[in-house]
């Protein structure tokens, strides 16, 4: 009898622990569960806009991965071809697959880069700020290329892909 006991405690403490695990996971925040699939670096850049979009009383942005496949490409070209310009931000969105109506984006490049560093230099300057602080763009795309740039090794280049209206 005793031992029967034992097992139906088990049981239930196995019950218990399977149903916490399931609310855990369902209601991981969404902002981790939006990060999958972005790199260290790509989802520290996302936190840190999406902060700084929470203290202008501005909601959220959400990955989108066709986005996600832009700006990586952008970032990519601009590190192996060595120059730094936007070109065509809705050609490139649109051949990856995204939807606008309306779509931005903010680069930036440096030895040593890190996501305050980035979001710090777009806030002060207005053309960038006003991209990233959109209210109607919800959904960005972040892509980063590590190397030598412009001749400075270790250094870091960022596109930031947005998209709304």
């Amino acid at each position: 009898m005793l031992y029967l006991s034992k097992l139906m405690g088990m049981f239930v403490k196995k019950q218990v622990l399977v149903v916490f695990l399931l609310a855990f996971g369902i209601f991981v925040p969404a902002a981790a569960a939006q990060a999958r699939g972005l790199t260290s670096s790509e989802a520290s850049l996302l936190n840190t806009m999406n902060a700084a979009r929470k203290s202008n009383g501005l909601t959220a942005l959400r990955v989108d991965f066709h986005l996600v496949r832009a700006a990586r490409g952008h970032s990519a070209d601009m590190m192996r071809r060595q120059y730094f310009a936007h070109g065509s931000v809705a050609g490139r969105a649109l051949a990856a697959g995204a939807h606008g109506p309306v779509f931005g984006e903010d680069l930036a490049w440096a030895t040593g880069i890190t996501a305050q560093w980035v979001v710090d230099r777009w806030l002060a300057s207005p053309a960038h700020r006003a991209v990233m602080l959109r209210p109607g763009f919800r959904r960005v795309g972040i892509g980063y290329a590590f190397g030598t740039f412009a001749g400075h090794g270790g250094a870091g280049v960022v596109t930031a892909d947005f998209a709304g209206r």
